[in-house]
């Protein structure tokens, strides 16, 4: 009976509008990432698990006007779409610009700010001037943002980022001719770097609370919240705390309905074509380079470690260890953003060498310890016997002991190859454009994750295969031999 009881209160949940759902929780979910920083949504230092910024206020102020609390929601911002779209949260509110790809996906509300989107260069740079100069030039932004969409059509090379102040290091470091973000980004992260200097504002954009498709109840409700804020002047008060206040936001005010259906006006949806499999196959293209040279760089490497720990002096056999602990002991990710980001000032590398050598570095660890099981595995008196014959060590090393060591290591050295090949995923956050990431930039131009993502895991699968069949074919072979 009780069963039956929950089953029935679950249905009814399901059947909830938004604004009943939102009403009967007393809660409103935002999503937002706090890595965005100020001024959008960063973490109250003054209170530990707190969150302070303007749009922490304005999320606080439309669930007063709702009846409700507000609760924040942690999130990455570049799959706020998705996360909305599955339930994680009841809105998405953390600078989501109003795009047509995303205009096209999901629920707006009415504007709540206007921006403008500011390009800077290098000051030493006189000769970026505006869009038209960056023609065939490196320019980096947010991915899938109003600015990523803007350069896309201009004819320039956009690199996407997932953080706000890692394109301002890139451009002080020339690994990008200018950054082109929202004016709110630009005027922290950007503006304040001596070496860098404002060419101008390109273009004008909107930021709107996004709601899931088919919850317009909920959408009408904070557009009348949105509405009532803004005519008895809180939300320009919110502004002016956070030093984002300027004439411009009076619009925001006046708004009217007219304006939230022509900034809303529905726009051609993006196909998957050749076009976008001929992005795909350079994107595979790009993985492949990065595991394999990683993987090059891996094995001699961890062949030296493992080598070194087993039969090189303590001294050296100490440090071998303490690499392969500290590699393996730390994450990958932190590792590439130490080398690429923490590293500019005394290493220069550009993305693809800092890919390439970041995982290198980390894969050698773990190779380290697959030669190292392998070379433990052939009986040492085979080593003594072979010395014992007249061999230096490093002679009986290369000619008795490694090469059956290399045939016990072998299925542990193409398990790494296949694993490095999904972990060259992370290389992304490094503005290195692999499989993973332009899946997810396609998933959002044709707003759908289904066809993108069956593709991205068919490439995948067709580069990891043949490699699974080929260690197979040589360890065959091997026991043959």
């Amino acid at each position: 009976m009780l069963a039956l009881l929950a089953l029935l209160s679950a249905c009814g949940a399901e059947q909830d509008s938004g604004l009943a759902r939102v009403r009967r929780t007393g809660e409103l979910r935002w999503g937002a990432d706090a890595q965005g920083g100020e001024p959008y949504a960063m973490e109250d230092p003054d209170a530990p698990g707190g969150m302070r910024g303007f749009e922490v206020e304005l999320a606080e102020a439309l669930a007063r006007e709702l009846g409700v609390r507000a609760r924040f929601v942690q999130n990455d911002w570049s799959s706020l779409v998705p996360s909305l779209e599955r339930g994680s949260f009841d809105v998405a509110l953390n600078g989501l610009e109003v795009t047509p790809s995303r205009a096209g996906r999901i629920l707006f509300t009415r504007p709540y700010y206007v921006f403008n989107l500011r390009l800077l260069a290098r000051r030493d740079d006189a000769a970026v001037t505006g869009l038209e100069a960056l023609k065939g030039q490196r320019v980096g932004t947010l991915a899938n943002s109003l600015a990523w969409e803007l350069l896309q059509r201009g004819g320039v090379e956009a690199v996407p980022y997932e953080g706000v102040e890692e394109p301002y290091i890139d451009l002080e470091q020339g690994r990008v001719r200018a950054v082109l973000m929202d004016d709110l980004i630009a005027q922290r992260y950007g503006q304040p770097r001596p070496g860098l200097r404002v060419v101008g504002d390109v273009g004008e954009g909107y930021y709107a609370i996004a709601v899931r498709p088919g919850e317009e109840d909920l959408r009408a409700a904070l557009g009348t919240a949105l509405g009532n804020i803004a005519r008895s002047g809180e939300l320009r008060a919110i502004f002016q705390r956070w030093g984002i206040d300027n004439a411009e936001q009076q619009r925001m005010v006046d708004w009217t309905d007219a304006q939230t259906r022509e900034v809303l006006a529905p726009t051609r949806t993006a196909r998957m074509g050749w076009g976008q499999l001929v992005l795909f196959l350079q994107a595979a293209g790009v993985t492949l380079l990065v595991s394999a040279g990683a993987m090059a760089l891996a094995i001699p490497l961890g062949v030296g470690l493992a080598l070194t720990r087993l039969y090189g002096p303590g001294w050296a056999a100490r440090l071998s260890t303490g690499y392969v602990e500290l590699f393996r002991g730390t994450p990958v990710l932190l590792q590439l953003y130490v080398l690429y980001y923490g590293l500019a000032g005394v290493l220069r590398l550009d993305p693809l060498s800092a890919a390439i050598l970041g995982l290198g570095l980390n894969y050698a660890a773990y190779e380290a310890e697959v030669y190292r099981a392998g070379v433990l595995a052939v009986p040492r008196g085979q080593l003594e016997a072979a010395m014992a014959l007249g061999m230096p060590l490093r002679l009986a090393l290369r000619r008795v002991i490694l090469p059956q060591a290399f045939r016990v290591a072998l299925p542990g050295v193409t398990n790494d190859f296949i694993a490095l090949l999904k972990d060259s995923s992370l290389v992304s956050v490094i503005s290195v454009v692999e499989l993973t990431k332009r899946m997810t930039i396609t998933a959002v131009d044709v707003r759908s994750w289904l066809i993108p993502g069956a593709l991205c895991a068919l490439m995948y699968l067709a580069m990891s295969y043949p490699l699974s069949r080929l260690a197979r074919h040589l360890e065959a072979r091997l026991e043959r031999g």
